[in-house]
């Protein structure tokens, strides 16, 4: 990998990580290409990135956009994006699926470093669109029993 290579990486890599309110780092020994593929294409639906990258271009990444505290050994897979709950239950689904091959090891919510166990009560939490659907729910709630209740009273004068 060429110095220009690197540089590159290094700023797209902090461009995102200083954009997304959520970092994630994993392990994925073990895992074949094909499963890594399918983690890639369930995250890009969600618009989660996830990346492989090398250990001292992650840390100077990480330093320039200013996030400190986030330990790393070994292999890791990156993993950010703007939605937390949607990153914690994409990445929390398939560590349960790959039957303890994949783990979460550490995180950075919204300015705080997370362990693996934080994320994964993340992931337990509803998404935005099901807390819309609730949220919905209840204000049509009101409207919904106003309109059965002149029905009734409709079929209630029919009768008389």
């Amino acid at each position: 990998m060429t110095r220009n290579e690197k540089t590159r990486i290094i700023e797209d890599l902090t461009t995102g990580f200083k954009a997304s309110n959520a970092i994630a780092v994993c392990d994925y020994k073990g895992l074949s290409v094909k499963q890594l593929e399918s983690l890639r294409l369930n995250a890009r639906a969600a618009d989660v990135k996830i990346q492989v990258v090398k250990n001292t271009l992650a840390a100077i990444a990480l330093k320039n956009a200013g996030i400190e505290g986030l330990e790393f050994r070994d292999t890791n897979l990156f993993a950010w994006g703007e939605d937390q709950v949607a990153l914690a239950k994409i990445l929390s689904k398939f560590a349960t699926d790959t039957n303890g091959m994949f783990a979460i090891k550490n995180g950075f919510f919204e300015g705080e470093v997370v362990d693996a166990k934080h994320i994964d009560i993340v992931s337990k939490m509803p998404s935005r669109d099901e807390l819309l659907g609730m949220l919905l729910s209840v204000w049509m709630g009101p409207a919904r029993y106003f309109v059965t209740g002149l029905d009734n009273l409709r079929k209630q004068k029919e009768e008389n």
